[in-house]
């Protein structure tokens, strides 16, 4: 019998030690310290994008002030939205600001640039423009037409090859206030020799709503600029 109690007692499963205190404390620790991580990264993420945000408002806030040459060999101006088959509100406050600087004399030939607004559309915004400044007294032989662009980049990119195949070099680009810090630095990154903008504030548009997509927009070319100085 003490045989069989001694086996019995071998065969039985060993009791499992209960947790120490210490070891949930431990675990405990552990989990809060990885959430600490993730809030103070998030933490960081948030302040980091605040302060971007900050920083280019306060370019759009702060356009570009350039004094314009007496001449330069073009004028560019940049597209926007067409309403039907003329200019929209927006757009016709860049087009009014071409035509007082091509009545002072600043450039004698024009590049009007944009393509279709909208599938469907029957002019491209580069077309309703020339038909704007026609209308308005400048002669259609003094306007080049850039018909393809779909955004700031293209449009410029296309007017600087457009301007290589006609010879011309200086340019002053025209466009509104909040757009204007973005269209130099594309200027320049696309290689317009010296650019010059001349910008126009806007009583149509509803500066909140453009200012914020600005800020997309130029959140945007700063990561197509890294990819271009990539080669890709």
């Amino acid at each position: 019998m003490k045989l069989q109690s001694a086996a019995n007692r071998n065969l039985r499963p060993a009791s499992r030690k209960p947790k120490s205190k210490g070891q949930s404390v431990s675990r405990s620790g552990r989990w809060l310290a990885g959430w600490r991580r993730v809030l103070n990264a998030l933490l960081v993420m948030l302040i980091l994008l605040l302060g971007w945000v900050i920083y280019v408002q306060w370019r759009v806030q702060s356009p570009p002030k350039m004094a314009l040459p007496d001449h330069a060999d073009v004028g560019i101006v940049l597209g926007a939205s067409l309403r039907g088959d003329h200019p929209s509100p927006g757009l016709q406050e860049r087009l009014d600001l071409a035509l007082q600087l091509y009545k002072q004399g600043k450039f004698k030939t024009l590049i009007v640039s944009g393509g279709r607004d909208y599938n469907g559309a029957k002019l491209t915004e580069a077309e309703g423009m020339r038909n704007y400044l026609v209308q308005n007294g400048i002669p259609q032989q003094q306007i080049l037409l850039e018909p393809r662009a779909t955004s700031t980049y293209e449009n410029l990119l296309f007017s600087k090859q457009i301007m290589d195949n006609k010879g011309l070099v200086s340019s002053i680009i025209v466009t509104h206030q909040y757009h204007s810090f973005r269209s130099l630095d594309i200027a320049e990154t696309v290689g317009l020799k010296a650019p010059v903008v001349s910008s126009t504030p806007s009583q149509v548009l509803f500066m909140p709503y453009h200012e914020a997509r600005e800020t997309l927009a130029y959140t945007k070319w700063e990561w197509t600029k890294l990819l271009l100085k990539a080669g890709m």
